[in-house]
C-alpha cells in the first residue's frame, strides 16, 4: 500500500510492512522529480519482491550499523577524555566504521533502485524522452548526497585512525 507521511525528504519503502511511504511534497504531485522519487521508492519495492542480494545485506546490516553509530564517538569521547583508554578509543573507531559499511553496502541498493525506477517509467509509458531524462538528472542527484555522505563518513573515519588510532594505550 502507500501512505502519505509528513515531512521532508521522508519517502521510504518499509520492507517490513510493505508500506511504500511518500512525504506531502511527492504524494499525489505530478511534476517529474515527484514521480521520479516515488519510482525510486517502488524500485525499493520491486528489489523486495525479487529478493534483490544487497537489499537483504543491506536490512540485516541495519541493527549492526545502528549499533556501532550509537556507541562509537562516546566510547572514543570517555576513552580520551576520561579513561584515558586507548582500548575504548580503537573500539569506538571500530564500532564507527560499521556504520561506514553500512553506507558503503547501501549504495549499489539505491543506485539499482533508481534504475529500477527509470526503466518502469519508461516501460509502462508514464514518461517520455525528456522527461525521463529530467527523471534520471533528479535521482542521480539524489544518489549524489548518498554518495556525498559516504564519503564525508569515509574522511571521518580516517580521520579518526590517523588522531587516535594505532597510539599507546593511555592507562
Amino acid at each position: 500500500s502507500v501512505q502519505r507521511v509528513s515531512g521532508q525528504l521522508s519517502d521510504h519503502y518499509d520492507p517490513r510492512t510493505k508500506v511504500l511511504r511518500l512525504s506531502d511534497s511527492v504524494y499525489g504531485e505530478a511534476s517529474v522529480a515527484a514521480i521520479g522519487v516515488a519510482a525510486h521508492e517502488c524500485g525499493h519495492a520491486i528489489q523486495h519482491d525479487k529478493a534483490y542480494i544487497p537489499l537483504k545485506v543491506r536490512a540485516a546490516f541495519v541493527p549492526v550499523a545502528n549499533f556501532g553509530a550509537s556507541l562509537s564517538i562516546p566510547l572514543i569521547l570517555i576513552g580520551v577524555i576520561f579513561a584515558r583508554s586507548q582500548f575504548l578509543i580503537n573500539l569506538g573507531i571500530w564500532l564507527f566504521s560499521l556504520a561506514v559499511i553500512f553506507q558503503l553496502i547501501t549504495l549499489p541498493v539505491e543506485f539499482n533502485a533508481s534504475r529500477r525506477a527509470v526503466a518502469r517509467l519508461g516501460e509502462t509509458g508514464i514518461l517520455y524522452g525528456d522527461e525521463i531524462k529530467a527523471t534520471k538528472k533528479v535521482l542521480g542527484a539524489a544518489a549524489l548526497t548518498y554518495v556525498a555522505g559516504t564519503a564525508a563518513s569515509l574522511l571521518q573515519l580516517l580521520r579518526l585512525v590517523l588522531l587516535f588510532g594505532g597510539g599507546r594505550d593511555r592507562d
